[in-house]
């Protein structure tokens, strides 16, 4: 009865992976009721903005904090391996993800204003005043981006990379992100498939590089291009207004995401495809040696 027991908890002298994902949901949600509770006792119930911020540090904190904890005490590694370790190509995939992140949507924006799609008219503001909303908004989306992809590039990630292959983790846990993103404003059958593609973009991201440094990049490179250069709604959500400039989508909601913004329309659908294509074939995305000494978790994969 003991052994029979032992077998369903453990496997090859190891947790399963699926006690040890769940041992992180447990974890994580104690802990992001701690970090709520107090980014609430300090900072209110903020919108906008504070808010994003707030809850980007509420839910980093947690995914952080239980990733790490189960790292060292389940799988015996340092901190590192999870990903967000500095090593000497960090600057650069920092820089070649928001390049990789925004690049495709400038580029559809111009398609999309050339069409006559897309069009922008004169706004109040000075270039200060845009020059700081631009910094204030790159700097309040990195926490809400390093968030998402601690918590969904992150442990369970890896955890099921590790016990079910890349392919498998990937479709499960793009899955689980754009079901997250089931209760955002105007959201559609197809801001969701889209949502899907960006979880598979991110995935593979990390899977290049082992890095959530890249796969944090990306997601912000595509989350601030969209919402302060563009002036865009990110996911059903407008919380920032860009000085200087307002934009008028015209042309068909398919296309162009209308209210929900281009993750909602075709235009998501191509900056996705064209974001993964250049994840793919950039030659100077691997995997650095101090990351590989660190052992991360899918390079264990037999």
């Amino acid at each position: 009865m003991g052994t029979a027991v032992r077998r369903v908890f453990v496997s090859g002298g190891r947790l399963r992976a699926g006690w040890r994902i769940l041992l992180f949901l447990l974890l994580f949600a104690a802990l992001l009721f701690v970090f709520a509770s107090l980014a609430g006792l300090f900072g209110g119930a903020a919108r906008g903005a504070s808010g994003l911020v707030g809850q980007g540090i509420a839910t980093l904190g947690a995914a952080l904090g239980a990733g790490w904890s189960l790292l060292g005490w389940l799988e015996r590694r340092r901190p590192g391996a999870l990903g967000f370790a500095w090593t000497s190509s960090t600057a650069r995939e920092v820089l070649a993800g928001l390049a990789v992140g925004g690049g495709p949507l400038v580029l559809l924006a111009a398609a999309l204003a050339l069409a006559g799609w897309l069009e922008y008219r004169p706004d109040a503001g000075s270039v200060g005043a845009y020059a700081v909303a631009l910094l204030g908004a790159l700097l309040a989306l990195a926490l809400p981006a390093a968030a998402e992809e601690a918590l969904f590039r992150g442990y369970p990630f890896q955890v099921l990379v590790e016990a079910l292959g890349p392919v498998v983790a990937t479709v499960a846990l793009s899955a689980a992100f754009a079901l997250a993103h089931v209760g955002n404003p105007g959201a559609s059958a197809f801001a969701l498939v889209n949502i899907f593609l960006a979880g598979v973009l991110l995935s593979v991201a990390y899977l290049r590089t082992r890095s959530l440094w890249f796969a944090t990049a990306v997601h912000l490179g595509w989350n601030w291009t969209m919402a302060s250069v563009l002036d865009l709604p990110v996911s059903g959500l407008e919380v920032l207004d860009t000085p200087l400039y307002e934009p008028v989508v015209r042309g068909p909601d398919w296309v162009t995401g209308g209210g929900f913004g281009p993750e909602a329309g075709l235009v998501g659908t191509l900056g996705f495809a064209l974001a993964l294509l250049a994840v793919v074939r950039l030659k100077m995305l691997r995997e650095a040696p101090e990351m590989q000494a660190l052992r991360p978790l899918v390079d264990g994969r037999p």
